[in-house]
């Protein structure tokens, strides 16, 4: 028979036709992708299975746990071989804690809705983090989040907007009611990970936090959707902590706490794990939250924090912008901060610092460790309806310095604080700063614009590659 003959031909085609249905195979299951969808990943997968094939249902009823562990159990043999990605079609899909793996991308489709069980055994307990020696509410342990992973490479959690609904009300309740002895799980933690990658997904009433990668490298967080009540119990949007080389840009936060919050352990347990977050940027941000900061970095800081970029922010009806939270008992430090072109609109505060917060782990903190605040950078700033433009509140003894302001325009609420700058035990200089800053922020005609590095940071010169992930007919 001649290789170009009409019936070799005719076979050529069907055997195309067949592979453009994509047809997915798994334990005697067949499913139909007629199309595929595209989405940026740290890297490609080889090999697709969608979760329906384990026998999930996306009714909201079934719990679907075993399902998702079934399924990447399953894939977790690929690993070594091109990765896989396992595919969450339209539906609700009901399930507890979800443990990923390395080389791995977890997909929601469109329409896709994970729902967290409201069952508490659905979450296995953990010990407290090493650099916290606590959980973030209570002494004892912490309930694994609902989407987890350890010691993992190259993880992705991304979508077509598909959503993580953490159900968490009836976790607020009893945390207020101070009816569970353990920490709230949150939406999403991956811990001593190195590639990890969250965007594109929308976040909703998680239980705790939503976003915490922690003793982490190498995180791009993008195109988040996460929403909670305002009045909701430490729903803190993206939290980065003890972390190197982060990239939260693009996010849209409404938060019952601070929308981002950068860490680094707490006293004595922080202290001696030694892990700061350094090489941070964030930028595009949109938040609301009227109690608590756009961007905070403590209060949980005893590993350090240091050079954080944060450009092209935009704050509305939230209490403060750059928060920094310290106390003696923290030590490490805060340093190299950079802060430009951030819009307000209702805030109580704009400028807020503070040495006093005094929440600790436990009675074995060291009062005389002391925090070093230094190198705190703000400009091209403005603000609409402002309450009062700053309370700066270092240490006794213990002086936050190098603080800039330049070119901030701060316009104030009908009836504004008597007092408009409250600073103690800070030293700084201001250019172009309305209105008048308080005396230990002195005007330097010679300052034009505060610092910003104009130098890319590693994380910023990562190019996703441009994947597919197919879609059920």
């Amino acid at each position: 028979m001649s290789p170009r003959s009409p019936l070799r031909n005719a076979a050529l085609v069907c055997n195309v036709a067949i592979w453009l249905l994509i047809l997915i195979c798994r334990e005697g299951r067949l499913v139909k992708a007629q199309s595929t969808v595209s989405y940026k990943g740290w890297n490609c997968r080889k090999h697709s299975a969608f979760v329906t094939e384990y026998g999930a249902k996306g009714d909201g009823k079934t719990l679907n746990t075993k399902a998702f562990e079934s399924a990447i159990q399953n894939l977790s043999k690929f690993a070594a071989d091109g990765g896989a990605q396992l595919i969450v079609p339209p539906g609700k899909w009901l399930t507890g804690s979800i443990s990923l793996i390395s080389h791995f991308t977890l997909y929601l489709h469109k329409d896709a809705v994970l729902l967290a069980s409201q069952d508490q055994k659905d979450f296995p307990m953990l010990t407290p983090l090493p650099s916290y020696g606590k959980g973030s509410d209570a002494p004892a342990g912490r309930y694994q989040s609902l989407i987890f992973g350890t010691n993992l490479t190259d993880v992705v959690v991304t979508g077509a907007n598909g959503t993580l609904d953490g159900q968490g009300e009836p976790w607020w309740t009893k945390y207020r009611a101070k009816q569970i002895n353990e920490s709230r799980p949150n939406l999403i933690e991956f811990v001593y990970s190195n590639q990890v990658q969250i965007s594109d997904i929308t976040l909703l009433n998680s239980p705790n936090w939503n976003v915490h990668p922690t003793y982490c490298k190498d995180v791009i967080i993008s195109g988040l959707t996460i929403l909670a009540p305002t009045h909701s119990a430490n729903t803190d949007g993206i939290d980065p902590d003890s972390c190197t080389n982060v990239k939260i840009e693009n996010n849209y936060i409404v938060s019952g706490d601070d929308c981002i919050a950068i860490k680094s352990g707490l006293d004595e347990y922080g202290i001696t794990f030694n892990m700061p977050t350094t090489n941070v940027i964030i930028r595009n941000l949109t938040c609301f939250s009227p109690t608590s900061a756009t961007i905070a970095l403590g209060s949980e800081m005893s590993g350090g924090i240091s050079n954080v970029r944060a450009e092209d922010i935009t704050a509305i009806n939230t209490e403060s912008a750059v928060r920094i939270k310290s106390s003696a008992g923290r030590g490490a430090f805060v340093k190299d901060i950079y802060v430009r072109r951030v819009t307000m609109k209702t805030m109580k505060y704009v400028f807020w610092m503070t040495g006093y917060y005094s929440s600790h782990a436990d009675t074995g903190f060291d009062p005389k460790a002391l925090p070093a605040i230094d190198n705190i950078n703000y400009r091209d700033m403005t603000a609409e309806n402002v309450t009062m433009p700053g309370y700066l509140e270092g240490i006794a003894g213990d002086t936050y310095k190098g603080i800039c302001m330049s070119n901030v325009t701060i316009g104030l609420a009908s009836v504004p604080n008597k007092m408009l700058w409250n600073c103690t035990n800070v030293e700084g200089v201001t250019s172009r700063v309305t209105p008048q800053p308080c005396a230990l922020l002195k005007e330097d005609a010679k300052v034009t614009d505060c610092k910003f590095p104009e130098d890319k940071l590693p994380i910023d010169q990562v190019v996703l590659k441009v994947c597919a992930a197919p879609v059920l007919a």
